[in-house]
């Protein structure tokens, strides 16, 4: 726009010029080369003068109104690359007053606290330079057909599949300019509490809050403005006395805006930290990788000179979070995992992995793959073998990850609500049980609903994911038109390496070598002779049918001396 308004000002201003040499004209004079070749009279210089006087008035209004009209266009091209260079250079430009926690709107127990991602239209979106005309490598990629049952290279159990990806440069420039539509939500806000009046109730803070069922069962019928618990239920700017606290030099890294961003968490030492592989340059630059760590895995990796006094361990950067809200460590990577958005409000899309894995592709080509070709704006990958949540829970119950009353607990309260065992019926819909190590999604609000939703269930009930997945899924699908890329287990496995919990790895490794004084077997004889108690051998009789140690006597022969 700002192109056409400076090219119609140009059209403007050489026709404006044009009218010069045509007053001219109307008073006689003829010009050569600059000079007068024509004298005129008193009485024409005159009438004129007069008339040129009246002439200059005019001329010298259009002038002071073609001024006007450029200085505005200049400040206003001026204003607006100013700031799309500001957010070029990767500096902060949103309004983040209403992180400000503003005492005056507290009227009763629970207020709002308002929404923190991108909605603003006038959001400007930086991508690469578009790349016209590109025909996609995958357009025409088809799956090669499995191996023939009893051929070699085919195994039992979870392996990779391969997966075609577009170049990064590509996958940058195919990056949507703006924020996709969320349907029916369009506003969002969140529940905080009064926590003296909460601990005053339960005798602790409760990161979640304490929804009723009744609010629980509002929170799924989805209007276009909304208010939910999504955890921080202390504090209206997350990370700052929530039970979930994070430095305040953190807190502003946060809250910078990024296109994309990459994040994980170690709590409780649970996992050994693993650096990805073959990013891009662009990405190394431009795309943070951020870690959620605790203090004791801070301790152990200070202690390890794992961490660097720029507290950074290859490309992640560590945050460290204090006042943990949850004794359980599987239960605190919760709240990283599904409430990204709320540490992160202005960006645009996350890639969030478990800390067991390692990355082995771009995220640019991540999200072209399983977000942009697929129009979708969240996704994660589907288990490998288990389609079925009532499976699913057994399974957990066998493998003891949580105690199986409370999982008993949470499977029949779902069963109550309408939850049915998967079946074709429930097709396109592929499976009830995701794989939730990998989830890859856009920040925008109805994403944003389905993630706090989620992260409700978990916090009500058992803080196996995978169980309270589908009920949420389905019950926000019966409200609006949205839907989840499921992808399959063995895609994820093409783009991370899975890898083993600190634990396992410990039970994997193989034991210790014995100390250097402690001797597996008996030194070999020694060669020297010995005169103490030496040992007499008998000599082994090799005559025809006789045995060593043979009690027969040799028989004596008795002679004269001479025949001795």
């Amino acid at each position: 726009m700002i192109g056409m308004s400076l090219n119609g000002l140009r059209t403007g201003l050489s026709t404006f010029g044009s009218l010069q040499p045509a007053a001219a004209g109307n008073g006689g004079l003829q010009a050569n080369n600059g000079y007068m070749i024509k004298r005129v009279s008193s009485k024409e210089k005159e009438k004129r003068l007069t008339h040129i006087l009246r002439f200059r008035g005019r001329k010298e209004s259009g002038m002071l109104i073609l001024f006007l009209i450029a200085t505005y266009a200049s400040l206003t091209g001026f204003f607006t690359v100013f700031y799309r260079g500001a957010s070029e250079s990767g500096g902060s430009y949103f309004d983040l007053s209403i992180h400000n926690f503003d005492s005056s709107k507290i009227t009763t127990s629970v207020i709002m606290c308002e929404e923190e991602n991108i909605q603003s239209s006038a959001l400007v979106v930086k991508a690469a330079d578009s790349l016209p005309n590109l025909e996609n490598p995958c357009q025409h990629f088809v799956f090669p057909p499995p191996p023939p049952p009893g051929d070699r290279r085919r195994r039992i159990g979870p392996r990779p599949c391969p997966v075609c990806y577009v170049p990064v440069e590509q996958a940058m420039a195919i990056m949507p300019r703006s924020p996709s539509v969320s349907p029916v939500l369009k506003h969002l806000t969140y529940f905080h509490q009064d926590h003296s009046i909460n601990e005053a109730l339960h005798g602790r803070l409760n990161f979640g809050g304490y929804p009723s069922l009744k609010q629980r069962n509002d929170s799924f019928n989805i209007k276009e403005s909304m208010t939910v618990h999504c955890g921080f239920m202390k504090g209206c700017r997350p990370g700052s006395h929530t039970g979930f606290d994070i430095n305040e030099n953190d807190i502003r890294e946060l809250q910078k805006f990024h296109e994309v961003i990459v994040a994980s968490a170690i709590f409780g030492n649970y996992d050994i930290i693993q650096q990805p592989k073959n990013i891009g340059e662009y990405s190394r630059k431009n795309t943070p990788f951020y870690m959620f760590i605790d203090e004791t895995t801070e301790e152990y990796m200070k202690n390890s000179s794992i961490l660097d006094s720029k507290m950074r361990v290859g490309l992640w950067r560590i945050i460290v979070v204090h006042n943990i809200p949850y004794a359980d460590a599987r239960r605190n990577g919760k709240v990283p995992k599904l409430l990204l958005h709320r540490l992160f409000p202005n960006i645009r899309y996350s890639v969030w992995i478990d800390a067991k894995l390692r990355l082995i592709v771009d995220p640019y080509q991540l999200l072209e793959r399983f977000l942009w070709r697929q129009n979708a704006t969240f996704a994660i990958s589907k288990h490998y073998k288990r389609f079925d949540v009532f499976q699913e829970a057994e399974a957990n119950k066998a493998a003891r990850k949580y105690d199986n009353f409370s999982i008993d607990y949470q499977v029949e309260f779902y069963k109550k609500e309408g939850l049915t065992p998967y079946s074709e019926a429930k097709l396109p819909i592929i499976s009830d049980v995701p794989e939730g190590c990998v989830i890859i999604r856009e920040h925008i609000p109805i994403t944003n609903l389905f993630t706090c939703l989620w992260f409700n269930e978990v916090d009500r009930f058992t803080s196996r994911d995978q169980l309270s997945f589908s009920i949420v899924r389905d019950k926000m699908m019966a409200q609006v038109n949205w839907n989840i890329n499921m992808f399959m287990d063995c895609e994820r496995r093409n783009f991370v390496i899975q890898g083993y919990h600190r634990d396992l790895l410990e039970q994997l490794s193989p034991p210790s070598p014995p100390p250097a004084t402690f001797r597996m077997h008996p030194p070999p004889a020694s060669n020297r002779k010995t005169t103490k108690n030496p040992v007499k051998t008998t000599p082994v009789r090799r005559g025809r049918g006789k045995r060593s140690g043979s009690k027969h006597r040799r028989k004596v022969v008795t002679g004269n001396r001479d025949s001795i």
